[in-house]
C-alpha cells in the first residue's frame, strides 16, 4: 500500500545541548523515514547562539539524507534582534520558511512559497485563504481543532493548491508568553534564567491542587501534558484529506516513532498495532487523541478496547 501521507518532523520545543541537537538531527537524516524537517528555533531567542553555528551541518546532513528542510521561525518575535532575524530568515531565498508568526508576513516575498506552523491562529476558511493568497502552500494546522474544523480547512485547502498536516506525535503546544515560568518556578527571572529549562528535555511537569498531571512548561511556552498520538486514526484523517503529519521531537528513541508512523502511513500495521508501539518506546507517555475527537484534549487512549478512557 502506498503511503498515505507525508510525515514531517517539526522543530525542536525544547533545550537541548548543542551535541545533541546535532545527534538528534543525525539520526534522523541517517534513519528517520520521514520526508520533511522543520529546523529553527520556535520558542526563546535566547537558547539560538548555543546552537546556532552548527545549523548548517544539520542541514546538510538531512538534506544528504534526502530530507526536505524547511527552515523555522520564532512564534513570539518581540525584541529587535528577534524582528531582525526574522526579517532576514523571510528575506532568504534558498529554503523554504515556516511562519509561526505574522510578523514574517511583512517580509516574505510575494514570489516564494512558505508554509504555516501550528501557533499560527488558522480556525477557518478566511484566515486559510488570506495566507494563501500571500504564498502560503503548506499549513500545520493548530493541534486543539476537531477533526470536523480539520474537515472543512482541508477542502478549502485544496480548492486554492494548497495542503494540510495535523499535529500527529508530541506534547501539545497551548500557548506562548513573553514572560518565562520556568524560571519563575525556580525563583530566577528571564533575563538570569540560568537556562534552566535544559534541565528538562521534555518540559517540566506541572499539576492541579489535587496532584493530578496536567501541563508541562518548557521556558515560556505552555504545553500539554498528554502526549498526542494519531497513528490510530489514519483512516479518518485520509478522508478528511489531511497531507501531513506532524511528528514532534521528544527525547527517547524518536526515530522509534518516526517507523512506527511509516509502518501506519504505509499499511504495514494496524493502528492498533501502532499505539502498541508507541506505548513500547515511551511506556511513561500518556498518548491522546482527544483534541481532534475525544470531548476534551485531556483524555488519554484506553490501553485496550475494554479499558475506559482516562480523563484527568
Amino acid at each position: 500500500m502506498d503511503k498515505r501521507f507525508e510525515l514531517t518532523v517539526g522543530p525542536l520545543l525544547f533545550n537541548w545541548t548543542a551535541d545533541a541537537f546535532v545527534d538528534f538531527y543525525a539520526k534522523i537524516a541517517d534513519e528517520a523515514p520521514v520526508d520533511r524537517v522543520v529546523v529553527g528555533e520556535l520558542v526563546c531567542s535566547k537558547r539560538l547562539p548555543f546552537y546556532a553555528d552548527r545549523i548548517p551541518e544539520v542541514v546538510a546532513r538531512l538534506e544528504s539524507g534526502g530530507k526536505t528542510v524547511v527552515l523555522g521561525s520564532l512564534a513570539l518575535p518581540t525584541l529587535e534582534r528577534e524582528r531582525r532575524a526574522a526579517r532576514e530568515l523571510a528575506e532568504q531565498t534558498e529554503r523554504e520558511v515556516e511562519i509561526d508568526d505574522l510578523t514574517l508576513l511583512n517580509w516574505m516575498r510575494p514570489d516564494k512559497p512558505f508554509s504555516v506552523g501550528p501557533l499560527v491562529n488558522v480556525y477557518n476558511e478566511n484566515t486559510l485563504a488570506f495566507l494563501a493568497r500571500r504564498g502560503a502552500r503548506r499549513f500545520c494546522l493548530p493541534p486543539e481543532l476537531p477533526i470536523a474544523s480539520v474537515e472543512v480547512l482541508a477542502k478549502a485547502a485544496r480548492t486554492l493548491g494548497a495542503e494540510v498536516e495535523v499535529w500527529a506525535y508530541g506534547r501539545v503546544p497551548l500557548a506562548i508568553s513573553s514572560r518565562c515560568y520556568h524560571a519563575r518556578v525556580h525563583a530566577l527571572t528571564k533575563d538570569s534564567c540560568q537556562f534552566i529549562c535544559a534541565n528538562d528535555p521534555d518540559g517540566l511537569s506541572a499539576k492541579t491542587m489535587d496532584g493530578a498531571e496536567f501541563l508541562a512548561i518548557n521556558g515560556v511556552q505552555t504545553l500539554s501534558h498528554v502526549t498526542a498520538a494519531l497513528i490510530g486514526d489514519g483512516d479518518r484523517l485520509a478522508a478528511a484529506n489531511v497531507a501531513g503529519l506532524r511528528l514532534s521531537p521528544h527525547s527517547g528513541d524518536f526515530v522509534a516513532v518516526t517507523k512506527a508512523f511509516a509502518d501506519a502511513a504505509g499499511g504495514r500495521i494496524s493502528g492498533e498495532e501502532g499505539l502498541a508501539r508507541l506505548r513500547e518506546i515511551s511506556p511513561a507517555a500518556a498518548l491522546s487523541n482527544g483534541f481532534l475527537f475525544g470531548d476534551c484534549g485531556a483524555a488519554t487512549l484506553p490501553k485496550s478496547r475494554a479499558e475506559p478512557v482516562l480523563v484527568r
